[in-house]
């Protein structure tokens, strides 16, 4: 098969076996396991090995991702905050969305009922992390209001932690969910299933047996592709970290001096950089740049290149100390974070290939 450079090379084998990995851990905890498919924009080989690898459900931000999954059989979330201008596709291509917004909820409940569809929803809540969600002192009067409803059944209640403020998920914070769901039920006479504990940085309470009795989901998504939590950045035990491999063709390879020479200003993005006296070094040009991928996102497999820095279009390494002797048309491989993961799986200039071994 020929191969398209840059590209990124994606072992489905890996994900499902991270994905059985980390359902097994979180069955043990009575938690199931919502796999989250954004990262790569919910393409349907990897959806596919999520849901081989033993996920109850596959959750996605983007409407747009959903509508290419419609025709698989499995549930489906949405993760975003609905916009009250999607909230007939909302209905049509999620059976549970994740809620903060009563005014939305109500347009949800208006398309449900058009639709003859009953619209499942989780009542995000507050904990301090400032992203979505309402404030603990409202609870009880917006599930009131959500009760009265037609066609909206309140499926859970949720919450957020780590991806804005980076407030870490520890045994208060999601205690105190638990706490809210048993309020619910005393003040209200409303059983809720499901207590939504957060992402992949609740992982580590699952890990370490800290996560608080009466948390029943998660919604995984970078433990899963990365094989890694994301409250400390730590690997998870028997998980791989390289389902995802950044391939690059070099360009050019060219013997410089590091400092450039003349006057300073600013770069292409509006940015002064700032570079180091090395003297002469040989440096190589990968075929990929800026627009595709976050530089810093990125981790050569070959520990002895550098990456200077790059542009639009153009990757620049060190090459000077590798054992491995570097000709231009050569390929170079990366890992990535998530943040690069996320530019690179949206760009269309960068191919996608699967393997399965």
């Amino acid at each position: 098969m020929k191969i398209d450079y840059p590209c990124v090379q994606i072992n489905l084998s890996k994900i499902k076996h991270n994905t059985e990995k980390i359902v097994e851990l979180c069955r043990k905890k009575d938690i199931d396991v919502v796999g989250v498919s954004k990262v790569y924009c919910a393409k349907k080989p990897i959806v596919n090995a999520m849901l081989q690898g033993g996920v109850v459900m596959i959750g996605d931000s983007r409407i747009e991702n959903l509508k290419k999954i419609d025709k698989l059989k499995c549930r489906k979330m949405l993760l975003r905050i609905p916009m009250e201008s999607h909230s007939r596709d909302v209905v049509k291509y999620s059976d549970i969305s994740l809620n903060s917004e009563l005014t939305t909820i109500k347009r949800l409940s208006k398309a449900a009922k058009k639709l003859n569809k009953i619209h499942s929803i989780i009542l995000m809540i507050d904990l301090g992390d400032l992203r979505e969600g309402i404030l603990e002192k409202d609870v009880i009067n917006t599930v009131k209001a959500i009760m009265e409803l037609p066609n909206i059944k309140i499926a859970g209640i949720g919450t957020n932690l780590t991806c804005y403020g980076a407030v870490i998920p520890d045994e208060s914070n999601l205690g105190r969910l638990v706490e809210i769901k048993d309020r619910i039920k005393q003040e209200l006479a409303l059983d809720i299933p499901l207590v939504s504990g957060g992402n992949s940085s609740s992982i580590h309470l699952v890990v370490n047996g800290k996560i608080p009795k009466g948390i029943n989901q998660l919604r995984i998504g970078e433990a899963i592709i990365l094989g890694r939590e994301t409250a400390f950045g730590e690997s998870i035990p028997e998980c791989y970290g390289d389902s995802f491999i950044l391939k690059g063709e070099i360009v050019e390879i060219k013997f410089k001096p590091s400092m450039p020479s003349g006057n300073i200003g600013v770069d292409a993005f509006g940015e002064k950089p700032v570079f180091q006296d090395k003297g002469t070094i040989k440096r190589a040009i990968v075929a990929i740049g800026k627009q595709d991928i976050k530089i810093d996102g990125l981790k050569p497999i070959d520990k002895y290149i550098d990456i200077l820095g790059g542009s639009s279009d153009h990757l620049i390494l060190d090459i000077s100390s590798c054992k491995t002797n570097y000709e231009v048309g050569d390929i170079v491989d990366f890992n990535m974070d998530y943040g690069c993961l996320l530019r690179v799986m949206t760009s269309p200039y960068v191919k996608k290939y699967y393997i399965d071994k």
